[in-house]
This record gives C-alpha cells, structure tokens and sequence, in this order.
C-alpha cells in the first residue's frame, strides 16, 4: 500500500472531490502520511480562478516534485491547462480527480470493504464479489493483507445485487481483488455465469460493471465472458485487464501468471465478440529488471491493443515484498518512461473520445459533477458530461439521449436529445 499526501486548493467542489479520492485510497490500504516528504505519492488538487491562482499552482506543484519522488495534479487547473505544468518543466501525471485512486496503486489489487458487504454510494452499487487473490506477485503487499480467494456462492451474490437495485441503485459495480478468478478455489471460476444471473433474474433498468480481473484469470473463460458481455445490454463493455508489461521477461520477474499472448488473445476474443467496448488497463514502468528493450515491447503492446483507460505507474518498492530487494533503477529513467507511455495514453485516449463527436449515445447519469453537470455512461462506459444540468432537467439515475459535442482527452460532452 502507499503513503499518500494530498493538498486541496480552491473551491468547496474541490474539497468534496478530495474527500471522495481519500475515501477510495483508505478503502484500498493507503495511508496518509504528514507531509511531501515522506509520501511515496503527493497528490495536488489544483485551482485555477485567476492568474495569480496559476502561478501559485505551477510553484507549489514544482516544490512537491522536489520533495515527493511522484507526483499526480488534479483538479480545474489540471483539466483546463494540464498542458502548462509540462511547459514549466514539472513532470506529474496530470489526472481527472477520479482517475487519482486508481493511479496510486502500484499495480496492486485494491482492497474490498470490510467483510465485502455490498454499499450504495448515490445510485451506485458497490458489490465486492469475493475477498482475495490467487497471484503472488513479486512487488505486491496487497496480498499480505487480504489472504486467498474466498468467494461466496453465486446465488448469495446475485441476492445482494437484487437488494442494490431495489435500493435504488442504477448501477452496480462488480469489485474484488480479482473478479476473474471468482470461485477458483472451488475448482471452477464462475465470473460469467454471476454476470448471466444478475441480468438475467434481476428486475428493474441498471447497468453493471465489472471491475479488475487479471488477465490469466479470465483468458480460461474468456469466450463464455464474452458471449455474456454480447448478450446482456445491462453489462457495460468494459474490462480492466492489468497486463503491467509488455515483456514476457518483466512479467516473469513480477510473477504475473499470464504472459502477453495471453492478454492479447483476451482482447481479440472481445473484438470478435463486441463491436463498441472499452478496454481499461496498467502498466508498472521502471519495474527493477525492466531494459530499454522491455519498455519498448510494452509501447508495442499498447499501440497494438490501444487501451482507453490506463493507469500509467512508477514502480515503487513496497516493505516486505520481495521485488523490493532488486536494485532498482534511477528515478530519472523511470520518469521518462512515464512520460513516454503517458503521451501515447493522452493520444490514444484522445483520439477515441475525438471519434465520438457527432454521435448520439443511449447514457445513464451516474454522479453529479462539478458545477451544474452530471456524470454520464455509455454503453462502454466512456464517460459523457452533460452541462447545465438542471436547465436541462437531466438527473443522477436518469437514462437518457445524448448527442456528443466535443470532448476533452478523457471524457466526452454531450447534449440532451
């Protein structure tokens, strides 16, 4: 898990974004820590309202980087003129504030709530499916902590998903360490037949997303998941698959289970299956034994596969994990290769959300935004602003038609049909 350090300048919009970034870095084993200095993270929310505002912001994201060995910037500054902190020379991963929680981890499974009880956040429906891990993997302290898999029975899980929904929720989202080797120690993973049974017996108009699955875990069903996925209209198309590397060297070293072919084959057998979905992804650069030659065939794999959602990570050694005996490589390498991968990221994610412009989406406003604007999903659950929200009479839980009018790199806006 990492230590954490978070600033929060601006608004009261900005202090209930930081709140909701804690909330979700404690529930997955971050801790806070007092200042810059002893984070292996430092996390800035950022203001922009005046000039001056600016210039406040560039300066005290440039003492964070002296003092913290990574930095991510988030909030209005970083979303209008995340361009302007490169230009002054600050190297942070500049990120949508919902991005941040995800982009901590050093490619560690998350954590699940306490006793992996289902919990409903507005119209969202958090459903842990099981606590655990089958993997060891070599730079991971995650594992330390939550054991092995242990998954409840499929109808106990599809009854928690029934309360959700009655509760109101509109959307669930499936979570675990690792969704796809639910049920494993049963001698059977079960992930697809969950996903039939909730769509299919469950009354009422939702969507469901399903969160990590390691790749190796769902390449041995990954035609059943994906004739579910093709069936149900209730399900996102959506997978977070963490390959971590494009080096089948480097995974060996990270005892990741599943080599690239692997992924790779994941990702074509949803291509075949679905015409519109999202591929979400991580990669750890600047693991230990990684070379020029790695780094390079995990840009490969990236342009190959051109994931829409990454979590870009600066290998971080985690206390008592084996990993973190390697002689690790300089902090100056590792930025770079960030930077790089981090660069095609905003390309290939730019361009996706660019090619939805002029199109019209059947969405479901999930959350409200900043200002008078709310969140919205789309089938594959690419994110869509709908501004001025209440002039529009658009409300959290709402289905509705939308027409895209432009995007910023990673979301959409859209307007009301």
């Amino acid at each position: 898990m990492a230590r954490y350090h978070i600033e929060t300048y601006g608004c009261t919009s900005n202090r209930g974004e930081s709140r909701q970034i804690e909330r979700k870095l404690r529930d997955a084993g971050h801790r806070p820590v007092d200042g810059p200095s002893e984070a292996d993270v430092a996390i800035m929310n950022s203001c922009t309202v005046v000039e001056k505002t600016e210039r406040n912001m560039l300066r005290r994201a440039e003492e964070l980087q002296a003092e913290t060995a990574d930095l991510i910037v988030t909030g209005c500054m970083a979303i209008a003129q995340g361009e302007e902190f490169a230009e002054a020379g600050i190297d942070a991963r500049v990120l949508h504030w919902d991005e941040v929680p995800n982009a901590v981890g050093n490619g560690e499974c998350p954590t699940t709530t306490a006793g992996t009880e289902p919990i409903l956040d507005g119209v969202v429906g958090i459903l842990p499916i099981a606590r655990g891990c089958m993997s060891d993997c070599s730079y991971c302290i995650t594992k330390h902590a939550t054991g092995k898999i242990d998954s409840p029975p499929v109808e106990e899980n599809v009854e928690k998903a029934r309360a959700l929904v009655h509760a109101g929720a509109k959307e669930i989202r499936i979570t675990g360490q690792d969704t796809g080797v639910y049920g494993w120690e049963e001698g059977e993973r079960k992930l697809h037949r969950l996903l039939d049974r909730i769509c299919t017996e469950i009354d009422g108009d939702f969507r469901v997303r399903v969160g990590m699955a390691n790749p190796k875990g769902i390449h041995g069903i990954r035609e059943e998941l994906a004739d579910v996925f093709a069936e149900h209209d209730e399900l996102y198309n959506f997978i977070h698959a963490p390959v971590q590397s494009g080096s089948n060297d480097v995974l060996g070293d990270m005892r990741r289970q599943h080599q690239v072919d692997e992924f790779v084959e994941v990702v074509e057998t949803f291509d075949d299956r679905l015409d519109y979905w999202t591929l979400s992804t991580d990669f750890i650069v600047g693991f230990p034994s990684e070379t020029d030659h790695d780094h390079a065939q995990s840009m490969a794999l990236f342009r190959e596969t051109r994931p829409e959602k990454v979590n870009v990570t600066r290998f971080s050694k985690r206390p008592g994990t084996d990993a973190a005996d390697l002689k690790g490589l300089g902090g100056q390498v590792k930025k770079d290769r960030s930077k790089e991968m981090s660069e095609l990221k905003q390309q290939i994610v730019g361009e996706a959300y660019e090619s939805m412009v002029g199109e019209t989406r059947e969405v479901l406003a999930v959350e409200e935004g900043t200002g008078d604007s709310v969140k919205c999903r789309d089938g594959a659950y690419r994110q869509i602003i709908v501004q001025n929200a209440s002039e529009r009479g658009v409300e959290v839980g709402e289905f509705l038609e939308v027409e895209v009018t432009g995007h910023s790199t990673v979301y959409a806006f859209g307007e009301p049909v």
